[in-house]
């Protein structure tokens, strides 16, 4: 169960760093934070809409991703 647990943790905190990197790869959609650092500004010359669905969906995998990773050290640790 160690190497299970081990498995989980480097799951969990691969996952972080990359959807953290892909949320701040998204475009902004105005009025945010991003206009504030200068997100206005690049969003005319930001990726298309095919690129933008494909880093939404390659997001959403990942954050699910994560989820399970932590659900899963939440049950290792709670019943093993």
């Amino acid at each position: 169960m160690n190497l299970l647990k081990i498995i989980l943790q480097v799951v969990l905190g691969v996952t972080s760093i990359l959807v953290v990197m892909l949320v701040l790869l998204h475009r902004g959609r105005g009025g945010g934070l991003s206009d504030m650092f200068g997100g206005g500004v690049s969003a005319t010359a930001s990726a298309s809409g095919v690129a933008e669905r494909n880093l939404t969906r390659l997001t959403v995998i990942l954050a699910l991703l994560w989820g399970g990773a932590a659900v899963g050290l939440g049950v290792l640790e709670r019943f093993i």
